[in-house]
């Protein structure tokens, strides 16, 4: 199949439009993304490119002033496409996500292969890698672990490699459930269980360690369900917003009676880690 490669050019100082643009682009049918230098690609189906949704303005954030081409990627170049845009990536020096043609470093402590169709997923943006980095410094052995907003399954995938006794990947998106599927079984971790849904699916269930890389607003308005998976003890760790919103998120996490324990900060973008 072809497809169409959208190229958005962001002017300095508006970087950080990029995950707001590639969740808009999503809800249109784009497929996947690279965010690089210059901006962002973003590719989909040739058949469901429609080129006059480019001229929707409420596509684009207010504020920002993207410049657009877009080009048909041949489908036999499709994958010489990936292979020139996608770069492993690896965290503390102990864990790497990598593409299948990326050869394996047996230096590294965690080696996750994935299919390289989101960026998000591949631990490129800064939400990703700092939740990485915070499971990396986390003893989950044994654990049950909440991989909620799982994209490509990254997150699970890692708490599996490190000893997790149980995970469960959550995706309210039909194509980041069946790429988490997909990539778990590609790392031999067929036990991973992974659902399509939201937090309604949490109901009555509980977990030692959950990890909810999403955004701020769906954060605020689910964090109550997430409580109720929590006992004496549970660690909620949260990403998808910037920092500004940190004091949002615990706000609201005080009132549930979760205890904030720290944060980190990567580019304005930030995590924060409570306890019960």
């Amino acid at each position: 199949m072809n497809y169409v490669e959208l190229n958005c050019s962001l002017p300095e100082g508006e970087a950080d439009f990029a995950d707001l643009i590639m969740a808009a682009l999503g809800e249109l049918g784009f497929e996947s993304f690279v965010e690089n230098e210059n901006g962002l690609l973003a590719y989909i189906p040739a058949p469901d490119f429609d080129v006059s949704i480019l001229n929707n303005q409420e596509l684009w954030p207010e504020g920002s002033s993207p410049y657009y081409t877009w080009q048909i990627i041949e489908d036999q170049n499709w994958n010489a496409v990936w292979e020139s845009n996608f770069e492993p990536v690896i965290i503390d020096g102990r864990c790497m996500v990598r593409a299948p043609f990326h050869p394996k470093n047996n230096d590294i402590e965690f080696d996750i292969e994935i299919e390289p169709k989101m960026s998000f997923g591949t631990a490129h943006h800064e939400t990703t890698a700092q939740i990485i980095s915070l499971l990396l410094n986390t003893d989950v052995k044994s654990k049950t672990v909440l991989d909620m907003g799982c994209g490509t399954g990254v997150l699970a995938i890692l708490a599996a490699m490190k000893g997790a006794s149980e995970i469960t990947a959550i995706d309210n998106d039909e194509w980041a459930y069946r790429n988490s599927v997909e990539n778990t079984e590609k790392n031999n971790l067929p036990h991973i269980n992974v659902y399509q849904g939201d937090a309604a699916l949490l109901h009555g269930k509980h977990f030692d360690i959950l990890i909810t890389n999403i955004n701020r607003n769906i954060l605020l308005n689910d964090m109550h369900h997430y409580r109720k998976c929590m006992t004496p003890g549970s660690i909620l760790m949260m990403s998808g917003f910037y920092t500004q919103d940190v004091e949002a998120i615990t706000a609201c996490a005080n009132e549930l009676g979760l205890r904030f324990t720290g944060q980190t900060e990567q580019n304005n973008w930030a995590t924060a880690s409570f306890v019960l």
